[in-house]
């Protein structure tokens, strides 16, 4: 019952056995291999737009290096407060932008609101000593198991071009957003005024493998330089690029992000059977976040499950705050959750809950 991430569980079968694949024999460097070609083609196909692609081994630096290419060391970078560039990079995206600042923006369950949006923009008026704002980031699907619909994505990226911002989008859990929304990758991308995507893999079946996808080479014209000078060029490229080609293939990453969705309903659904526990915000991705009692939560990992306390920090004032004698919890399922240890979590909390 180990629901303490989406990055704990192991590498998808057709992914490893396409790195297995791409072990034989010799292939140019520094992405000049064959896989790469393949895999930059594919991005486009899926996207049905022109991209660049540049390969990279995580998703903080997916992240640095879109923000940094965006904003200039004198820039704000406007994101969620409980974004994971603000929250969990450690500072990544203002160091590889020479010292730009992280501007947390409000928001329920995840979301940044437009006129949260409006609200922080106002706080720049302009004059001569404020910082610029530079680039906006959204998360997809975001921190607290949300998605942004389409509509919403193109009022804040409307907003955010109106006033001269470019828009990132850290898709760390982009597939698991896609799958839920249903709709064309295009649609919740540029098509809705993103410019640059960190499209992730790693937490979806890949061993490390993330790609920026810019749509607007306008605005990611220096990333080649920024991922050499940032020391995330990596040489054999080809092994970033076997895994995620075999991650667009026959829509992989869409069957394993779908599974990982409905294996998050099931437990979402479990938990709301039990009275004692309550989830604040509705389940739309892989990531459950219940408020538990303390005791409860004791227990259960007594009992062998694994899962990480989270902040309440997003549910001061809206009702839905923790008791003294409550928890935030998060729970993440993955590709590989099976649902007998969903129904066995289940069974032990009801068990648990009616002998507390």
């Amino acid at each position: 019952m180990n629901f303490s991430s989406d990055n704990s569980y192991g590498v998808a079968d057709e992914i490893m056995a396409a790195v297995v694949a791409a072990n034989r024999g010799a292939a140019v460097s520094y992405g000049g291999d064959d896989w790469s070609m393949r895999v930059s083609a594919r991005f486009a196909d899926l996207f049905e737009h022109e991209v660049e692609v540049f390969l990279v081994p995580t998703g903080t630096a997916a992240n640095a290096l879109s923000v940094a290419t965006l904003t200039p060391a004198h820039g704000a970078v406007l994101c969620h407060a409980e974004g994971h560039i603000h929250l969990e990079e450690c500072g990544a995206c203002e160091f590889y932008a020479l010292g730009a600042r992280l501007v947390p923006v409000e928001g329920f369950a995840g979301r940044m609101t437009v006129p949260g949006l409006k609200a922080a923009l106002a706080r720049y008026p302009g004059i001569r000593h404020d910082l610029v704002p530079s680039a906006l980031s959204l998360t997809q699907s975001t921190e607290c198991g949300t998605v942004y619909p389409i509509d919403e994505i193109a009022a804040l990226a409307g907003l955010a071009h109106e006033n001269g911002l470019g828009v990132h989008m850290d898709g760390a859990r982009f597939a698991n957003a896609a799958a839920a929304l249903g709709c064309a990758p295009a649609d919740i991308t540029w098509r809705a005024g993103i410019d640059i995507l960190s499209f992730g893999a790693t937490k979806n079946g890949a061993i490390a493998a993330e790609a920026v996808i810019v749509f607007d080479r306008t605005r990611g014209r220096d990333l080649f330089h920024r991922r050499k000078r940032g020391g995330l060029l990596v040489s054999k490229t080809r092994f970033l690029a076997a895994q995620l080609e075999a991650y667009l293939v026959d829509d992989l990453w869409l069957r394993l992000a779908s599974r990982a969705n409905a294996m998050a309903a099931r437990l979402a659904a479990g938990l709301a059977s039990l009275p004692a526990v309550r989830l604040p915000w509705p389940v739309e991705a892989n990531e459950v976040f219940p408020v538990l009692p303390r005791a409860l939560a004791v227990k259960l990992r007594e009992s062998g499950a694994v899962f990480h306390d989270w902040t309440a920090t997003g549910l001061a004032g809206t009702g839905h705050a923790p008791s003294p004698d409550e928890c935030l919890v998060r729970l993440v399922t993955s590709f590989r959750t099976e649902a007998g240890d969903i129904d066995a979590f289940i069974a032990a909390a009801r068990g648990l809950a009616e002998r507390t």
